[in-house]
């Protein structure tokens, strides 16, 4: 809800997105938040960091999947990164991980600087005009949503301290 009411209104400043990201560094947010748990996924097309369309809708509903809305500024996605490379190697045969990179004080070059400094194992994509954060309901970054094979969100979290094996068993 932040992140679209951001891109809807530009008087909403920086500070403000920050301080509602400081909320989500409590203990994980899981469920309160964002696109609601039994809701399907939504059809939402993002941008390769080589700036080519991708339709999330050919994952969905082929495969579990981890959707992490994210950007290089967020402390508590730096937080959650390591329970993410965890899950990811423990569950990533089973499981579809895509990082979705938002629009918010960062460009595609940005992201592909910080990749290339901190790669990572899955797809990571670049939500230009924040539909997809639109489209899920992303109330700020370190926003984690969970679908199973059918396409259907089995978990929504936000903060750096969420359980994402546990998260990922409900999607199997």
């Amino acid at each position: 809800m932040i992140i679209r009411k951001l891109f809807q209104s530009s008087k909403i400043s920086l500070t403000v997105f920050l301080s509602a990201a400081a909320l989500a560094s409590t203990p994980a947010l899981a469920q309160d938040l964002g696109i609601e748990v039994g809701a399907q996924a939504p059809a939402v097309t993002v941008q390769s960091l080589d700036g080519k369309q991708v339709d999330l809708g050919s994952y969905v509903g082929k495969t579990p999947m981890l959707i992490e809305f994210w950007a290089t500024w967020c402390p508590n996605c730096k937080e959650l990164m390591p329970a993410l490379l965890d899950a990811e190697k423990k569950f990533g045969k089973k499981v579809k991980f895509v990082g979705i990179a938002v629009a918010i004080n960062q460009s595609p070059e940005r992201v592909r600087r910080w990749l290339a400094a901190n790669p990572l194992p899955h797809d990571t994509y670049y939500d230009t005009q924040g539909k997809a954060a639109s489209a899920f309901d992303a109330p700020a970054t370190s926003y984690v949503v969970v679908l199973d094979k059918t396409g259907r969100v089995v978990y929504t979290g936000l903060g750096g301290k969420q359980d994402l094996e546990a998260a990922l068993k409900k999607a199997l």
